[in-house]
């Protein structure tokens, strides 16, 4: 709404008439409704706060994003509505602020606040409402100006207006850059590693083949003792080998080979391969797995994997005597496998740090695991996610598309023609 007009409805109150100030009131109605309209068009959230910071407007767009009812939020203290908000820092600054600030609740969304003090300047003629554009109020006192009037007065704030914008898509955007970025240094140097490995390998295996030559031509007695040697040497050399071989295959793992799997059936033949390290840890499994899930177009063996390594870090973060329990459901898209365990489970600080190559809270960990299968949901086109505070467990969903996103784009494509 302009300045001017509010500053012709001030000067003429003590003149105008019942019905002149009817239509005054009615264009006021009228620019308030238009006004609104336009805010709630805009996928912007915007919220208006009092001096004391409490809620006097917010958008549609607001509410969505913090889950708040407009009715029930007006009025209302934005700190007590929104979680985790550290109101004062932000509210003590004089000029525009912007801050980036992580939400969970109705959703996970990294959102940036772009706060500016609220300024109303009082003058002889009355008080205009501004946005502090310097951020310095004493400075508003000094000239008492807006919009170059010269009037002496006073410019007091009044409280702040926020826009609010979802980074979250460019945050985690940037996020898997910088993990692609790591991940390929990461397969990089374990390909060197594996062919420094890999030389000396091959070299052992051929002098064990000379002494093989060189033992026959021995007693019987001495023969039948250094060939043992030889054969404990060989299937050292052959393990260390496979172990190269399966590391720069879990780091670099093949294309997945797709075809039509219970995911279920996956689960249960997983944890039968615990069965021994289940019983010598004393730990419950309760499996509670949805009968009704459809088939998913899945590589078996690289999911395997990946639960094969989620199930042993479950056992070893309980040690003995735990439970886990494993859960899968639907819902319209996705079927999900959860993995709960009981477990000491795991700081902030460590958490934020779970994907990170090396990153490990156990002794003898390689901190590859969870990246491992972090890996192989991706290039299923699936999602994972972890939720764990310190002394009360962790858990860990995978979820999994069993509809093609393509052939659900091009059905809203020939919907829309329709």
């Amino acid at each position: 709404m302009k300045a001017g007009f509010l500053e012709k409805l001030i000067e003429r109150l003590g003149r105008i008439g019942p019905e002149e100030v009817q239509n005054y009131f009615l264009r006021l109605a009228q620019e308030k409704g238009f006004l609104e309209t336009v805010f709630n068009a805009i996928q912007e959230g915007i919220i208006v706060t009092d001096a004391k910071g409490r809620i006097t407007y917010l958008n549609d767009a607001a509410c969505e994003l913090f889950g708040l009812e407009a009715g029930d939020a007006i009025g209302k203290r934005l700190d007590e509505r929104v979680r985790g908000l550290d109101w004062e820092s932000l509210a003590q600054s004089e000029g525009p602020v912007t801050r980036d600030m992580e939400i969970f609740y109705p959703a996970n969304r990294f959102i940036n606040f772009y706060i500016v003090p609220l300024m109303i300047e009082h003058r002889e003629t009355g008080a205009i409402a501004g946005v502090a554009d310097s951020g310095h109020r004493s400075r508003a006192r000094v000239n008492g100006t807006t919009a170059g009037v010269t009037d002496p007065g006073y410019s007091e704030q009044v409280g702040h207006a926020m826009i609010l914008r979802d980074i979250t898509e460019s945050r985690r955007s940037a996020q898997q850059t910088i993990e692609s970025e790591r991940l390929n240094a990461l397969t990089l140097l374990a390909a060197g590693v594996a062919h420094e490995i890999g030389n000396p390998l091959n070299s052992l295996h051929i002098h064990l083949q000379l002494m093989e030559r060189k033992v026959r031509e021995l007693d019987d007695n001495a023969r039948a003792e250094l060939q043992d040697s030889i054969n404990v040497a060989r299937s050292e050399i052959a393990r260390l080998d496979s172990i190269v071989t399966q590391f720069l295959r879990a780091i670099r793992p093949s294309r997945p080979e797709l075809h039509p799997e219970n995911i279920n059936a996956i689960v249960e033949e997983t944890v039968r391969f615990f069965t021994p390290e289940i019983q010598e840890r004393d730990v419950v499994v309760e499996q509670e797995l949805r009968s009704d899930l459809p088939p998913l177009r899945i590589d078996r063996g690289q999911m395997k994997q990946a639960f094969y390594n989620v199930i042993k870090n479950s056992l070893e973060a309980m040690k003995r005597r735990g439970v886990l329990r494993i859960h899968t459901d639907m819902n319209d898209t996705q079927v999900l496998i959860s993995f709960i365990d009981t477990g000491g489970g795991m700081s902030a600080e460590d958490l934020s740090r779970v994907f990170e190559p090396y990153f490990t809270t156990k002794p003898s960990g390689t901190g590859l695991g969870l990246l491992i299968v972090r890996r192989i949901v991706r290039e299923h086109g699936g999602e994972l996610s972890i939720e764990s505070s310190e002394g009360k467990g962790l858990t860990l969903t995978i979820r999994l598309p069993y509809i093609d996103k393509r052939v659900r784009m091009l059905e809203a494509g020939d919907s829309q023609k329709e």
